[in-house]
């Protein structure tokens, strides 16, 4: 399966915003992007003017490396969002939080996205008292998402759990650090997702 091999750094720094795609990394003073807050390469310091097609365009890159997919996976959400009733910018963004490496991440079982999809390949966890091992798992309301009890030991897991508080875990989800499980309460809203993305960009690019 293709996926990117490239510098994390490098992406945050393309879109001109700390997409946190490192963990503990991107809250550090080793942050790429607060070094380096300009797009990468030898013209990265100039000014472009962008057309309208242009920032859709990086509206929907920057929504895609967020969240670590690619092309072929991003389109397939949109396809499944604009058939579902609703608006379908909000609906992309559901189906993308639903996947089971975000929710790995948002409960703070991994420090990111891309950590997250590993120990899931890894079968580290169970979901609904079984195991799973697909990162694009899509999880439903109700689901019970918990460490195997033998990985609870992994570095990884134990040291993100640790420093959870920093980060935080949404209202929408309920995390027992105790026994390493957390519990789907509800979908979020789209006011409940903070980070500055502008779905209706992404849908009027697809949408052409």
């Amino acid at each position: 399966m293709a996926r990117y091999r490239g510098s994390l750094c490098r992406l945050c720094r393309s879109e001109g915003l700390k997409l946190f795609l490192k963990g503990d990394r991107c809250y550090s003073d080793k942050c790429a992007f607060e070094r380096r807050g300009y797009a990468p390469g030898e013209h990265g310091q100039s000014r472009r003017k962008r057309t309208d097609y242009g920032i859709q365009l990086r509206e929907k890159q920057k929504v895609k490396r967020m969240y670590g997919l690619l092309e072929k996976q991003f389109r397939g959400y949109f396809t499944k969002a604009d058939r579902q009733k609703g608006v379908t910018g909000t609906n992309l963004l559901i189906f993308l939080e639903r996947r089971l490496d975000n929710m790995v991440y948002r409960f703070g079982l991994s420090a990111s996205r891309h950590e997250a999809r590993q120990l899931i390949r890894h079968n580290h966890f169970l979901v609904n008292g079984k195991k799973v091992n697909i990162p694009s798992y899509l999880v439903k309301v109700g689901d019970t998402i918990k460490v195997k009890e033998k990985s609870r030991t992994v570095g990884r897991i134990s040291e993100a759990v640790e420093t959870v508080a920093r980060r935080g875990v949404p209202q929408w989800l309920e995390l027992d650090k105790d026994s390493y499980t957390g519990i789907v309460k509800r979908l979020p809203t789209r006011e409940e997702l903070t980070m500055p993305m502008q779905e209706q960009l992404v849908v009027e690019l697809y949408s052409k």
